[in-house]
């Protein structure tokens, strides 16, 4: 068995983006971060985006509310964010307090600055195959690994654990694409599968997108699959300082004998997801600057 270093891959984005940033003449590519409240790991997530942002040359803004912000307040700054020429990229971060709906947020964002392609409008791009859409960007971290790894999807039995949109249902429509890294038959399976051992067991490619720890046993996967573990589970440990630690939704101590390759986690899908929102960053100001 062989494991997939996430962290390496993405690491190689980060260094060619930010080669790519730095022959650009003039003003950099820019990203806004709408962050609500001060949860420990928004504020976490968002400051190690940043972070990359600023290693690549992409100039990040940080625009932090408080909790109790209105739905109104919120969708204004949106609006002037999608006005202002020199924002080429908008992150809502997630999860928004209860009393704020989310999804009309990711929809107030203008479709040529979502980067993080929860809009409607980008979604439907994906189902439509349209290159000049913006992909989700821990589906398309997946794909992304499998062409710098050398993982074919063609013709393989690729079996989906989870139908959000976020992950599970816009990988399964990547995989199913007509054209380069795609043409996988694709199975997605859900909380009410029935059989879920006997489909998974069919797989070539096993990807686990259910947000449940260590669901997927060894008796789940097929002799020689490949595995792609995209939950990041904090589990009760008293031995570590903070308490707990990070497991996917695979158990990789019974996996890692059985698969041919494994992502781990952590280090495997989680640092593609940042990797591939700054690539959807440059790639906006590319469209956005096209003459």
């Amino acid at each position: 068995m062989k494991a997939i270093d996430g962290k390496k891959i993405a690491s190689d984005i980060v260094d060619e983006l930010t080669v790519s940033t730095a022959s650009i003449q003039g003003p950099k590519p820019c990203i806004a971060f709408v962050r609500v409240g001060e949860d420990p790991a928004s504020v976490s997530y968002v400051r190690g985006k940043n972070r990359t942002a600023e290693k690549i040359g992409i100039t990040p803004i940080l625009c932090a509310f408080e909790n109790s912000i209105s739905q109104e307040t919120l969708n204004a700054k949106i609006d002037a964010l999608n006005a202002d020429p020199s924002v080429n990229g908008i992150l809502v971060q997630s999860p928004l307090p209860s009393h704020l709906d989310e999804q009309s947020a990711f929809n107030r964002i203008d479709p040529t600055k979502d980067v993080d392609g929860f809009h409607v409008v980008n979604a439907g791009r994906v189902v439509q195959e349209d290159a000049n859409g913006f992909v989700s960007c821990t589906p398309a971290g997946i794909i992304e690994i499998c062409q710098r790894e050398g993982i074919s999807l063609e013709g393989k039995h690729v079996v989906v654990i989870g139908r959000s949109l976020i992950v599970g249902k816009t990988f399964a429509l990547l995989a199913m694409q007509n054209g380069p890294q795609a043409n996988a038959t694709v199975t997605v399976c859900h909380s009410r599968t029935r059989n879920l051992k006997e489909i998974t067991r069919q797989a070539d490619i096993l990807v686990a997108a259910i947000g449940r720890p260590e669901m997927v046993t060894g008796d789940m996967i097929k002799d020689g699959a490949i595995v792609i573990d995209v939950g990041i589970n904090r589990v009760g440990d008293a031995s570590k300082k903070k308490g707990y630690k990070l497991v996917g939704d695979v158990n990789f101590a019974e996996a890692e004998p059985i698969a041919s390759r494994i992502t781990p986690v952590p280090g495997g899908v989680g640092p593609m997801t940042v990797a591939m929102l700054m690539k959807n960053t440059v790639k906006a100001y590319e469209l956005q600057n096209q003459k």
